[in-house]
């Protein structure tokens, strides 16, 4: 739904955005690996915790947006939840729905990379949830999807990840997308991510807006300094429910998103998520 699609921007979508200029495209490389005696990517984001507010027409929030990143128990292995909430009179009438995403991810390549274990979607509305979870076994080259029922049974499927394939899920490829594992991020170029397929092969496509767009767009708008790369996400109108089927918004130097816009949102208008708080704990 539309704001399910939107904390995904939230997160990482911002990165896997479309731009109606020449662009240079690369698919992602993952044999480049970033920061050579630097921090792992673990330890990089470890104890980070992004929020976000969710508003449109002249109520500024309307849902709220959390992403968080944290070790666990076992060494090398990590746990980002994205978790969103309807509030007030817009929580009242969606029944206070909240979604979670919760992906498992561990360090390849000695610490420059992250690959997801797991990827679980957890939604509930009022008093009913329902929970689909993604287990990717590479040893056996093996994607699982289980999908609890609202009655709570389970149904089981199985498909094969083909040779030197890797599914991102949205989550992981946010973390390596700013760590830097698809390459260096440069402005007018694209990235193509590939993800889990659910109806067909899927993936993220990645543009970076020109410097020349871009400097027009801080123009316009006034833009702060916080805000360093200007990014466009283009999807079927119908998936958005968008009559311009775009999500626009700023990434800051370290590309978390700082503000992102879904435009013509049917009923709604244009709905925008703003960066609140960034902390990290030790």
């Amino acid at each position: 739904m539309t704001r399910r699609l939107f904390l995904k921007f939230l997160l990482g979508l911002p990165f896997l955005s479309s731009f109606p200029l020449p662009v240079r495209e690369s698919w992602a490389d993952l044999s480049v690996r970033p920061r050579i005696g630097g921090d792992p990517i673990g330890e990089f984001f470890k104890g980070e915790e992004l929020s976000y507010e969710i508003g449109f027409w002249l109520f500024k929030r309307v849902a709220q947006g959390k992403i968080s990143f944290r070790e666990t128990e076992r060494k090398g292995r990590y746990l980002a939840i994205l978790q969103g909430e309807t509030l007030g009179v817009l929580g009242w009438v969606a029944r206070y729905r909240v979604d979670t995403y919760t992906s498992i991810m561990e360090e390849v390549d000695g610490g420059r990379c992250l690959r997801s274990i797991s990827f679980e979607e957890d939604v509930k509305i009022g008093g009913k949830s329902r929970k689909r979870t993604h287990f990717f076994d590479y040893k056996n080259r093996k994607w699982i999807n289980v999908r609890q029922k609202k009655d709570g049974t389970k149904l089981r499927e199985e498909a094969d990840i083909p040779p030197g394939m890797v599914y991102d899920d949205f989550v992981t490829a946010s973390y390596n997308f700013r760590y830097g594992v698809y390459g260096e991020v440069e402005r007018g170029k694209k990235y193509t991510v590939p993800t889990f397929p659910k109806k067909g092969p899927s993936s993220y496509e990645v543009r970076v807006a020109s410097k020349e767009e871009e400097e027009k767009k801080r123009k316009s708008e006034k833009v702060k300094d916080d805000k360093e790369y200007f990014v466009k996400l283009f999807l079927d109108q119908e998936i958005i429910h968008s009559k311009e089927g775009m999500i626009e918004g700023w990434l800051s130097k370290e590309l978390y998103p700082i503000e992102g816009t879904i435009r013509g949102v049917v009923l709604f208008g244009d709905v925008k998520g703003t960066l609140i708080k960034k902390v990290r704990s030790t």
